[in-house]
């Protein structure tokens, strides 16, 4: 894209989103952990339980992740009443019980289905059903409800989210509710007020520049597409890109540490989907960074968005709620090299004193006039709040 020079367009950029409170729910973008990116089908009550202690355990609950969602292959059947059977040998106890664990240690419980016959792994889908599972997870004590999009021939996607947005408000408890169609019909155009958040992209790969032939992507390609989504996204309504692959062993730590700054300046949903009992230090340190999930849950809830790249050379930008922006200097090459972010580029006044701290060191740089620039290291960012001096 040009050089965004002029500054009447850069302060344009940093406008107010309007609030849309809503129902109350995801004010802030979810914070959690999903079993599909790292287990797939192999989920179970033993696995669900082992996250819910070690969010608990490695702090990561503290820094504010709070959802343990079981996505597919937890249903079996449908009984003669037609509710939805467990899969009584993954899970002996029962969704209540689990539930009820989990709730135990201060988190959320969240679950999966589809707005099909079928889930995208065969198992039995909600179509025709939504009343009934509805109430079924309330009475389980759900409280975050990730709907697909598989097997849903023949239908409407306003038309089949609604009917679950309508079914889970009806059910008696607070549900956040999370759509998922892989940004097939644009939701970020019709599903506020539906669904709280929804996926924007299609399904991420553990890798940076890559792609598969069912659809899959790579996290710099996701990134591309979230690109131009900001003007639809705010506290209640988010942008969703997909969960986290961090950790995951696709991505070098400076991708990783790519990877979950883009999220954090997207106001995305930050689900984690790694081994959190088998979580390196590393790891554990970029999802626990409690400086750069800050720029996440800013109450503002402003998307970042590109302003300025000059080929592998881009600086994204968030605004923040103390009036400083969030900035990403992001080196898309294979070589290192500098990156300079000018003020006028991010809505600060040219040729003024602002304070640059740097976010992953946790270290105030000190005040510059004007602009900054810096190394940065290759498929890897600078991740900086710039606070202007008066």
């Amino acid at each position: 894209m040009p050089r965004l020079a002029r500054l009447g367009l850069a302060l344009a950029l940093v406008a107010p989103a309007a609030a849309f409170p809503g129902d109350g729910l995801a004010l802030t973008p979810p914070m959690g952990w999903n079993s599909w990116n790292k287990f797939g089908c192999n989920v179970s009550e033993k696995l669900i339980r082992g996250a819910a202690d070690a969010l608990v355990t490695t702090g990561m609950k503290d820094a504010g992740y709070q959802y343990v969602v079981i996505d597919d292959c937890w249903q079996v059947s449908r009984d003669t009443a037609g509710k939805i059977v467990i899969d009584a040998e993954r899970f002996p106890s029962g969704m209540k019980a689990l539930a009820d664990y989990v709730h135990s240690k201060g988190l959320k419980f969240g679950i999966y289905s589809d707005a099909g016959t079928k889930t995208c792994a065969g198992r039995p889908g909600t179509k025709g059903y939504e009343e009934i599972d509805a109430k079924t997870y309330a009475e389980w004590g759900v409280d975050y409800l990730k709907f697909d999009w598989c097997s849903t021939e023949g239908q409407d996607t306003r038309d089949a989210y609604g009917r679950m947005s309508r079914a889970l408000r009806s059910s008696g408890r607070p549900i956040v509710f999370s759509l998922c169609e892989w940004g097939s019909t644009k939701p970020w155009t019709w599903a506020q007020g539906i669904g709280h958040l929804w996926r924007a992209t299609g399904d991420i790969q553990d890798c940076w520049d890559c792609g598969r032939g069912w659809g899959g992507m790579g996290v710099t390609h996701i990134i591309d597409i979230m690109a131009d989504l900001y003007p639809y996204h705010g506290p209640g309504h988010w942008n969703d890109p997909d969960m986290l692959e961090v950790g995951n062993g696709g991505l070098s730590l400076a991708e990783n540490r790519a990877h979950f700054s883009f999220w954090c300046l997207f106001a995305a949903p930050l689900m984690a989907g790694n081994d959190l009992e088998a979580m390196k230090p590393e790891i554990h340190d970029i999802l626990t960074h409690r400086e750069v999930i800050a720029v996440n849950q800013d109450p503002l809830g402003m998307q970042g968005r590109k302003v300025w790249d000059d080929g592998p050379r881009e600086v994204w930008m968030k605004p923040l709620a103390d009036g400083s922006k969030a900035v990403i200097l992001f080196n898309r090459g294979t070589e290192e090299g500098v990156l300079s972010v000018r003020w006028e580029d991010v809505g600060l006044f040219p040729g003024g004193s602002a304070v640059v701290r740097d976010l992953w060191a946790k270290k105030d740089l000190g005040p510059f006039t004007g602009r900054f620039e810096t190394k940065v290291g290759s498929h890897d960012v600078a991740m900086l709040k710039i606070t202007a001096k008066f």
